[in-house]
């Protein structure tokens, strides 16, 4: 039996640091990140299809925007260097549980935020993929 799945790429741009990295990115730095979400379903809707592409867009690309577009993503430990950004240049802090690695980020999105985005359409995220630049990504299945 085959599984059939659909997968919608998304990009946005953000601010990060690691705390205790033992490189450059400890600093504040900034990425152009590109997401690539999977969906699969029990079976395709009335037109043959897992989910319409218009949808991944809205309910997770909606999300991205809203939270992590154009902000500072930073682990919750950092709350006062967000807090001083924040008060010094009005910018959006994110707050992540973890350090915001692509692997701790990709994470979130797939076990935290699709879930509660997309359980009411009957569809789940299947794998999601997210490109920190263009030579490095991680997976999450």
């Amino acid at each position: 039996m085959s599984t059939i799945s659909c997968t919608r790429k998304l990009e946005f741009d953000a601010a990060h640091r690691l705390r205790e990295h033992e490189g450059k990115c400890k600093n504040l730095h900034g990425h152009r990140y590109v997401v690539e979400a999977s969906f699969s379903a029990p079976k395709l809707d009335s037109l043959g299809r897992v989910v319409d592409f218009a949808i991944i867009k809205e309910k997770l690309g909606g999300w991205i925007d809203s939270n992590w577009d154009h902000t500072v993503i930073l682990w919750e430990r950092d709350r006062e260097l967000g807090e001083a950004i924040a008060a010094k240049t009005g910018q959006t802090i994110y707050y992540l549980p973890g350090n915001p690695t692509a692997e701790n980020m990709a994470h979130y999105l797939f076990h935290d935020i699709c879930p509660k985005l997309f359980a009411s359409l009957g569809i789940t995220c299947s794998a999601l993929r997210l490109h920190e630049t263009n030579h490095c990504y991680v997976d999450v299945v």
